[in-house]
């Protein structure tokens, strides 16, 4: 059973930046797809972005601005986030894909991202 625990959410104005981090534990890393999702009050979960032993994904409404990157020897995720707006504001979850599958079905706890305008 995979563990996935977020961190590095907080309150930052807009403009600014912050680095979320999801440790996961239990499986080879390595061979998993991993994604950050979001979910703000009153609306649904969306994708931001995806990584993959090969490429990465990124929603329009991040591109440019959020970069994913994966440190397999941590088995760590990170999802930096610059020019933040205050639209970027949710819970901020992450996932992971087993290899093979359609869906993301191991989640974090997820981490508040608050921005201020």
């Amino acid at each position: 059973q995979v563990h996935l625990v977020e961190s590095g959410g907080g309150l930052v104005q807009a403009g600014g930046s912050l680095r979320l981090s999801c440790a996961a534990s239990g499986r080879t890393f390595s061979s998993y797809s991993m994604g950050w999702f979001r979910q703000a009050p009153g609306k649904e979960r969306e994708l931001v972005a995806t990584i993959s032993w090969s490429s990465t994904y990124y929603a329009d409404s991040v591109k440019g601005r959020f970069t994913i990157s994966r440190d397999n020897a941590k088995n760590t995720v990170y999802l930096q986030m610059d020019s933040l707006k205050p639209e970027d504001t949710a819970v901020y979850y992450c996932a992971q894909r087993s290899p093979g599958a359609l869906d993301f079905g191991s989640w974090g706890q997820g981490t508040q991202v608050t921005v201020s305008s």
